[in-house]
């Protein structure tokens, strides 16, 4: 009788969404200027949809600004889109091929908005990592009708799968109240 699933490649899986969320939050400002804050924005370049990062410099001239200066003159009016439809409330201010971006002061509101996208990051991250759990039972089940392995093995290593999701969905709930309490905090 074999083992059944690979427990290591299920939770490498599910790591993988917690790292993303975590990237996803960091770009999420609090306070002064961070380049990260322009990490989510996907630009219409060159019939595909690449980072920003991949067509653009971004830098922080100042504590509350953000510089973009884009490589290609015919990409400006599609990062400055780009940068408008993101959710982050931004809105840029052409200067040729640079953009510059004023970050607004956080009042109540945006704070609110921000706790909502960061919400909303925290949502897509549980829905990936319930995807590679839903993968893993589907594959438990499958080497369980093959006759691969047990009931008894099936229903332990289904335990250990759900105990693991528990633990990471738990470890996002975590990331989530620090993320919000940090960005509420005036």
């Amino acid at each position: 009788m074999s083992e059944g699933i690979d427990l290591n490649d299920l939770k490498r899986r599910m790591d993988g969404a917690i790292t993303a969320f975590k990237n996803d939050i960091a770009s999420l400002r609090t306070g002064r200027a961070s380049a990260n804050v322009l990490d989510p924005v996907m630009v219409e370049a060159y019939g595909s949809r690449v980072p920003l990062n991949q067509v653009a410099n971004i830098t922080v001239p100042e504590p509350r600004m953000l510089g973009v200066s884009i490589w290609d003159r015919s990409m400006v009016n599609a990062v400055d889109r780009a940068i408008r439809e993101s959710n982050l409330g931004l809105n840029p201010i052409m200067d040729g091929q640079t953009l510059r971006i004023p970050l607004p002061e956080l009042n109540e509101e945006r704070r609110r908005s921000l706790v909502k996208v960061a919400h909303d990051y925290a949502e897509k991250s549980k829905v990936a990592i319930r995807h590679v759990r839903r993968d893993g039972m589907d594959n438990l089940k499958k080497v369980e009708k093959d006759g691969t392995i047990g009931q008894d093995i099936s229903r332990i290593q289904s335990e250990k799968v759900q105990k693991m999701t528990d633990e990471m969905i738990s470890d996002v709930d975590r990331l989530l109240a620090d993320k919000e309490k940090e960005i509420m905090q005036v």
